[in-house]
């Protein structure tokens, strides 16, 4: 899954032009970060339904192409929801022991159909996907120029070419479509330090499973989690 945001670096200079946030970001709370990642992700997705709902594009069912690519970049935070879920589920130390010993470069939350045919498959916590994953295919970046550029695979380019002319068309005419850069600097101001870092993307869900065991290794769980632990 080659983005064009990543490929153009257009998350690397939101990242690099943002504004240092006060103390008080810093300090927010594993459950607070996990709370304002999924609340982002919300009015993401809510953006991108309405986008769908304009344009008429929409993924293949049961294509998996973009998931299988060796090269998808990711920052710690967007993947923190999920680190936080497995760790409620007691699971956080197994899925950290597979990613150390060799998960290999595809996503490991990347399920194929069969071993045949990779690129048909589904992600398997679907609800927990990260940022890169809600954006590409209905996200744009900023070319050289200003110019917002849709950022999308070439399977929907050919096989909903007119739908895709006509979305081209519209996003130039002030058609409202999510902008990487605006997400990732909206992630970014969740937490700084996790929302900066791009990483493989395994590599991604490993730092944010070792931020939460190590964070909660010092301190005792939150009462009003305990009954979502297994016993």
């Amino acid at each position: 899954m080659q983005h064009a945001s990543l490929a153009d670096g257009a998350v690397d200079q939101s990242v690099h032009s943002l504004r240092i946030l006060p103390p008080s970001f810093a300090a927010m709370s594993i459950v607070r970060k996990v709370k304002s990642v999924e609340r982002l992700f919300a009015q993401l997705d809510a953006r991108i339904a309405t986008f769908q709902s304009h344009t008429h594009l929409h993924c293949l069912a049961g294509c998996g192409h973009c998931c299988t690519k060796p090269d998808i970049d990711a920052s710690p935070l967007e993947f923190l929801p999920f680190a936080f879920d497995l760790f409620l589920k007691g699971q956080a130390e197994t899925t950290l022991e597979k990613l150390q010993h060799g998960a290999g470069a595809i996503c490991i939350i990347y399920a194929p159909t069969t071993p045949e045919n990779p690129s048909k498959g589904q992600c398997s916590v679907y609800a927990y996907r990260g940022l890169i994953c809600r954006l590409f295919g209905y996200g744009a970046t900023r070319d050289k120029h200003g110019q917002l550029r849709l950022a999308t695979c070439r399977l929907i380019k050919e096989s909903q070419a007119e739908f895709y002319e006509q979305t081209v068309t519209a996003i130039q005419q002030g058609l409202e479509v999510p902008i990487f850069t605006d997400y990732y600097q909206k992630l970014y101001q969740i937490d700084m330090q996790l929302g900066s870092e791009l990483l493989p993307v395994n590599e991604a869900i490993r730092s944010a499973l070792e931020t939460v065991l190590h964070h909660y290794a010092y301190r005792p769980f939150p009462k009003h989690l305990r009954a979502k632990r297994p016993k």
